[in-house]
């Protein structure tokens, strides 16, 4: 019998060789979710087989749950043996730089079967001689796998996480690890990563890279040494795992976490104090120094900790030479209020009672009901008989659950900067959040005016998604950022820090530009659905890539005080 990991790889080798033959991008994409369903299932896969129960595993239906039993109980799978049988061995790994038939006639002609033998081959210049090949083609060849290599496809924050968590797991489940966590860019939490690295505490490296090789959602090894290797992950995402002993832990994980300017700074700090920070640790007259945790490196610097999420070379280490870098950044559980929460009532997939029942569970304080305005005819915006309506309902929930609902708005700020629904509409609810959301190519200029005259009302608001950004799909739009900030400033508002993975607005680089001007933030979800309003996290995320600390952050607020500093 198969365990859930190896099933998993063999579902994974099912959707890429159907991907390979070019199969139903559907059926294909039901075995990757259906791979991803064991890795994150708590329950025993056999107890789910033998009850029968496995269709109650969410992405897993009843084709694919036979599929799976059958791996499980014979570790084979006839429809893995057939596509085996038609297509060359080695063709998954093959087909990350070349076609189909290319695959055939390479290994028809010289027995290619794996990116390996095809690099050596290529550099042996032997490929040239099939064929349909050449010397640009060989180039191209050398070229391809190379890039495979040094980059691989950006991958939102959220999704990276996922598959860090998988990782991470598949590591900790090896005997030959003591102790395994995430580094590199998904550790410093930027928006897209496009390579995942881990780092292993381990007596045993080679062991402990033997495990990590087999990793089950890895399509193919692309490197390997001592001391590390590197895979391909099935959506272009590299992932690099590093073992070291637990006397280099410390020092390995702080450099591979980065980023490469952060750790420069730092080697010049070190330098001004007779130290030497390398690749294998700090060192003082060629004697290296005792790191066993990340904080000793800072303290024989004469720095406090810096955490991962400023060590973006933005300053942080001149910031803490002069002790003005702050050292306790808001945390998830700080937050009390989840803030920007949609409805059925607009665009929303669940009820006010649903939404707070949700909330209530997360153990919240207060939530605020904020569906769109009218303007956004497009996601369902409430006119006056709607949104008095959601009043209602939002007084009847109230009397069902524990957490405080606050009755407010999503408001378009219109094209000449003034707010949708009347002052007098306004004037009734806890809270406004002001959004753009429509007109994004105005100009400069005229998008600057726009957002000037909405953050200048007289109404305490909001700023809602700043920039209107969707990481990776849509860019910010142009404005004069500064001259936005000022008005802020000098107005009754706040800028919101969006938790929707796809969105992350504002940037990090702003919200530390609008923290040195003494605004006041807020950390949202912008759930449209209760599983939504865990975004909160990837809102305290940016927040702390901002150096943005609990007393800057309005909804770590009692919802009183919230409630005081927001009211319109």
């Amino acid at each position: 019998m198969l365990d859930r990991f190896s099933v998993a790889r063999a579902l994974r080798e099912i959707a890429s060789l159907m991907e390979v033959e070019g199969a139903n991008p559907f059926k294909v994409r039901a075995y990757e979710r259906g791979a991803r369903a064991l890795e994150g299932m708590p329950e025993d896969l056999g107890t789910l087989v033998r009850e029968s129960r496995l269709t109650s595993v969410p992405g897993i239906g009843t084709a694919l749950a036979s599929t799976i039993a059958e791996l499980f109980q014979t570790g084979r799978s006839p429809q893995l043996d057939r596509l085996r049988e038609r297509l060359p061995p080695g063709v998954v790994e093959l087909s990350q730089v070349l076609s189909l038939s290319k695959i055939g006639s390479l290994h028809r002609a010289l027995g290619i079967t794996s990116l390996a033998e095809l690099e050596t081959a290529a550099r042996a210049g032997r490929l040239r001689d099939v064929k349909g090949f050449g010397d640009k083609t060989e180039q191209k060849v050398l070229a391809d796998i190379e890039a495979l290599r040094t980059r691989g496809t950006e991958t939102l924050l959220h999704e990276a996480t996922r598959e860090g968590d998988a990782l991470l797991a598949h590591l900790r489940a090896s005997a030959a690890v003591a102790r395994a966590e995430i580094a590199g860019a998904l550790r410093r939490r930027r928006e897209t990563i496009d390579r995942l690295v881990a780092v292993a505490s381990s007596g045993k490296a080679k062991d402990a890279l033997d495990h990590a090789a087999r990793y089950p959602a890895a399509v193919t090894v692309l490197e390997r040494d001592d001391t590390r290797v590197l895979m391909r992950l099935p959506d272009g995402l590299n992932a690099e795992v590093h073992a070291h002993s637990a006397a280099r832990f410390a020092t390995a994980w702080h450099r591979l976490t980065g980023s490469e300017g952060h750790l420069a700074k730092l080697a010049i700090v070190a330098g001004a104090r007779g130290l030497k920070l390398e690749e294998n640790g700090l060192t003082r007259a060629g004697r290296r120094a005792s790191v066993k945790e990340e904080a000793d490196l800072y303290r024989e610097l004469g720095l406090p900790f810096i955490e991962p999420e400023l060590r973006e070379d933005e300053g942080e280490v001149e910031a803490a030479v002069t002790g003005v870098l702050p050292t306790e950044l808001v945390r998830v559980e700080d937050v009390q209020g989840l803030v920007h929460c949609h409805t059925h009532y607009s665009d929303g997939k669940n009820s006010v009672e649903e939404m707070a029942r949700g909330a209530d569970a997360l153990g919240m304080k207060y939530m605020t009901i904020t569906d769109h305005s009218p303007t956004a005819h497009y996601a369902g915006g409430l006119p006056l008989d709607r949104l008095k309506r959601q009043w209602e309902d939002i007084a009847r929930a109230q009397e069902r659950v524990k957490v405080r609902l606050l009755r407010g708005t999503e408001s378009d700020i219109l094209a000449d900067g003034s707010l949708d629904y009347p002052d007098e509409v306004l004037g009734q609810l806890d809270v406004i959040v002001a959004s753009v959301h429509n007109r994004h190519k105005m100009d400069t200029d005229q998008m600057t005016r726009r957002i000037v005259a909405a953050m200048r009302r007289p109404q305490f608001k909001i700023w809602g998604h700043a920039l209107g950004r969707y990481v990776l799909t849509r860019p910010p739009f142009a404005v004069h950022m500064e001259t936005i900030l000022d008005a802020v400033a000098e107005s009754r508002a706040a800028v919101e820090i969006n938790g929707d993975p796809h969105r992350l607005d504002m940037e990090p680089r702003w919200v530390r530009v609008a923290r040195a001007r003494g605004i006041p933030f807020v950390i949202s979800t912008d759930a449209h659905s209760v599983n939504a309003l865990r975004n909160v996290r990837w809102g305290v995320d940016m927040a702390r890539r901002g150096w943005l600390t609990k007393a800057e952050v309005l909804n770590t607020r009692g919802v009183d005080e919230f409630r005081q500093a927001v009211r319109p």
